[in-house]
């Protein structure tokens, strides 16, 4: 089985002709598109040549952030005015494919999936050759570079909707570069410039603990905080920039996600307490980390990592999102399992992080 190009089909068989993707069309929790994951699905389509399917996508999510930015008018107006905020107030996390927000409560007051659009919107614009959809999206640009310039420090829900009290470096992280990427190729603003100085100080200053990086940190100085790493982590570096990969504080980071949450067997935690499904081994953090060992020129353990991710697919070519025979756990797996069926299956995220750590591979291939 090509794998790479199974990729590629269940992706595109899995666009909605508004240009959203579903995270999984078996599973209906995920039957919505997540900015989060539909960010990373359009970047792999783009790293592969498909950009009509990108471009669709990027047309779908600013259609969506057009249709609710009175909320961000709003947000941005009580919040100077001095007034309570509520759940209700922020802009939603998913979306049903017609670009609506899902009538079903969720856990709905997270950034990150806004600050990885606008990387990935940045990075359509140049694997596309599309530098035009900068102007033509121009507005929804806006909307969500006011939206999270003004909320940035806010606690919220972290990318696995999971720790709403505390602050995220991954969250921070996706933010920046977010706003950075779009303003390296869209008109420079003095406020653009204070806002990405502020949220790298920040990080800096707060997120690092005994020369690494934390999983979260407590605007109260909560001690319910955890402290130890967790593998989305790896995006601070790769592909938000906040650090360079070669900094020594990603390089302790990555040290530790390798001691403490990358299996023996081949699979990557989320991290060490997780519980979701009795807490396996995610795919797509599988992929990250090996995207980061061959961004650092590491071959031999990117190319250990993607074959173990081949290992996982099914007979249909299938990815899910994690697999159980190594939870961290196990006690945990059959009340979710009673509570939304088996493990999503397939994941479009996870096909697209292996698309992405096998370009990447590609990419830095020994030319002899």
């Amino acid at each position: 089985m090509d794998l790479i190009q199974q990729s590629i089909e269940i992706i595109l068989s899995n666009q909605s002709s508004t240009g959203a993707y579903v995270a999984s069309p078996a599973f209906p929790s995920y039957a919505y598109c997540w900015l989060r994951d539909g960010s990373y699905i359009a970047y792999a389509m783009d790293i592969c040549g498909k950009h009509e399917s990108a471009r669709a996508f990027h047309n779908w999510a600013a259609n969506v952030i057009q249709r609710y930015e009175w909320k961000i008018d709003r947000i941005i107006k009580n919040r100077r005015s001095g007034l309570p905020l509520n759940k209700t107030d922020f802009l939603h996390t998913r979306y049903t494919l017609d670009g609506m927000e899902a009538s079903a409560d969720w856990w709905n007051f997270q950034l990150d999936g806004y600050g990885t659009w606008l990387w990935a919107l940045a990075e359509h614009t140049k694997l596309a050759n599309s530098p035009g959809m900068i102007e033509t999206l121009g507005s929804s640009i806006a909307a969500v570079s006011r939206y999270l310039l003004e909320v940035w420090e806010e606690p919220n829900y972290d990318c696995w909707e999971e720790f709403p009290q505390f602050q995220h470096p991954y969250t921070l992280a996706s933010t920046y570069g977010g706003l950075k990427a779009v303003n390296a190729i869209s008109d420079s603003a003095d406020q653009m410039d204070l806002g990405l100085a502020k949220i790298r100080s920040f990080v800096q200053k707060n997120c690092v603990h005994n020369g690494r990086l934390m999983k979260q940190i407590s605007p109260t100085g909560d001690q319910g905080a955890l402290m130890g790493v967790d593998a989305s982590l790896i995006g601070v570096a790769l592909p938000y920039g906040l650090l360079v990969p070669e900094d020594q504080i990603m390089k302790a980071t990555i040290a530790e996600i390798e001691r403490s949450l990358l299996n023996k067997h081949g699979g990557v935690y989320r991290y060490a307490e997780d519980t979701y499904y009795g807490g396996g081994e995610w795919l797509l953090l599988t992929a990250w980390l090996g995207w980061y060992y061959a961004r650092l020129g590491q071959r031999s353990e990117a190319e250990e990592l993607a074959k173990w991710i081949e290992a996982q697919a099914g007979a249909d070519g299938f990815l899910p999102e994690q697999v159980s025979e190594h939870q961290l756990h196990p006690d945990s797996y059959e009340e979710w399992h009673n509570r939304w069926g088996p493990i999503a299956k397939p994941l479009l995220w996870s096909h697209a992080m292996y698309l992405i750590l096998r370009a990447e591979l590609h990419r830095t291939g020994d030319p002899t």
